[in-house]
């Protein structure tokens, strides 16, 4: 998203559970893309719950399991979406196999970054304002926050 979206996205990757590493793979295939790895580390979701966190406009999970995990409450009330995605993480094989799984997430979620960026930015921002209308009318009558706030974040300038 921060290689494509350029100068109108801005994008943060975090997770349920950091393991307090960036995997090689992962490094490997943002190098192959030739995208700057500098600065990338784990980190948690938590992050971007916090008051002081970046605004979110649009928050994506991306693996096949956060669907179905409890996450927090994203100040803003951010446009949220599944992109599901096998975890390559997960894989357990020969180095090549874990290579293709992580070459198979990176090409999967390149198209759908791609397909999201070429929606036009004006249907974008009047999805996100009539998301927060319905999403603070919604909250102002008590009713509790949908569980599938997600994890791999956009936010747009």
């Amino acid at each position: 998203m921060n290689a494509r979206g350029k100068p109108n996205f801005i994008a943060y990757s975090a997770g349920s559970h950091p393991t307090g590493i960036v995997r090689p793979e992962a490094l490997k295939q943002i190098e192959m893309a030739d995208w700057p790895t500098t600065g990338l580390r784990s980190k948690s979701w938590e992050e971007f719950a916090k008051p002081d966190a970046p605004k979110l406009d649009f928050v994506f999970t991306v693996c096949d399991s956060a669907a179905k995990e409890v996450c927090p409450i994203w100040p803003g009330q951010p446009l949220s979406a599944h992109w599901g995605v096998p975890d390559p993480a997960a894989v357990q094989g020969t180095e090549k196999e874990v290579q293709r799984a992580f070459n198979n997430a990176f090409y999967m979620l390149q198209r759908r970054i791609e397909l999201f960026l070429s929606l036009p930015l004006k249907s974008i921002d009047s999805a996100t304002d009539g998301w927060r209308r319905q999403r603070s009318s919604t909250l102002s009558r008590g009713t509790s926050r949908s569980r599938d706030a997600l994890t791999a974040t956009a936010e747009a300038i």
